[in-house]
C-alpha cells in the first residue's frame, strides 16, 4: 500500500472520494483533476490536494452543476484571480441552483461572470418566499453545504440583528 507521501492510488481515491471509476477516468483525461504523479509503471497517483478538488467536484456534480459548467467556472476563474492555480482545491465554492458562486475574502461572486453577488442569501431567500407565498418552502432553492455534516451537529438558526451584533442560535433543518 502506497503512503501518503507516494500517493493515493486510483482505488484508495474511489473509495475515499466516492467518485466512480469512470468519472476519475473522464475527469482526468479532459482535465477537470488530473493526479499530481505517475509512477514509473505509469498507475496515477493523487496528492491530498486532489483529493479535495476530486470531493468538489463531485459535490458540485451532485448538486446538478455539469462538469462542462464546472471546467468553464474553471477556466473564467484563472482569467479573473491569476494568482489561484487551483481554483478546486484554494476556494470555497458553493452551488446554488445552476450558479457556482466564489465565496473569497469576504464576498460572493459567480464564478463564470465574475460578477459580485452583494445581496445576502438569507435575504433573497425571504424575498422568494414572500413573493411565492404561503407553501412556497418545497418549491424554494435549497442550497447544499459542499462538506455535510452529520445531521447531530445542526440545529434550527436564528438570525437577530442589533446596531452592534449578530447573533445566530443553531443551524436550521433541511441543513446537510
Amino acid at each position: 500500500m502506497p503512503t501518503f507521501k507516494e500517493g493515493f492510488s486510483r482505488r484508495q481515491v474511489m473509495k475515499i472520494t466516492g467518485v466512480t471509476r469512470r468519472q476519475l477516468s473522464y475527469w482526468r483525461d479532459t482535465g477537470l483533476v488530473t493526479p499530481s504523479r505517475y509512477t514509473a509503471g505509469g498507475h496515477a497517483r493523487y496528492a491530498f490536494t486532489d483529493l479535495v478538488a476530486l470531493r468538489t467536484a463531485r459535490q458540485l456534480v451532485e448538486a446538478g452543476i455539469s462538469v462542462q459548467r464546472i471546467r468553464a467556472s474553471i477556466a473564467a476563474l484563472a482569467r479573473f484571480l491569476p494568482t489561484v492555480k487551483r481554483p478546486l482545491t484554494e476556494l470555497s465554492i458553493v452551488a446554488t441552483g445552476d450558479v457556482i458562486l466564489v465565496l473569497r475574502r469576504g464576498d460572493a461572486f459567480e464564478a463564470l461572470t465574475g460578477q459580485e453577488w452583494i445581496l445576502p442569501v438569507a435575504e433573497l431567500h425571504g424575498r422568494l418566499l414572500a413573493e411565492l407565498g404561503a407553501g412556497a418552502d418545497d418549491r424554494a432553492p435549497v442550497q447544499r453545504e459542499l462538506f455535510s455534516l452529520p445531521p447531530q451537529q445542526f440545529a434550527p438558526i436564528t438570525h437577530q440583528q442589533s446596531d452592534q451584533q449578530l447573533t445566530l442560535q443553531g443551524l436550521g433543518d433541511g441543513v446537510g
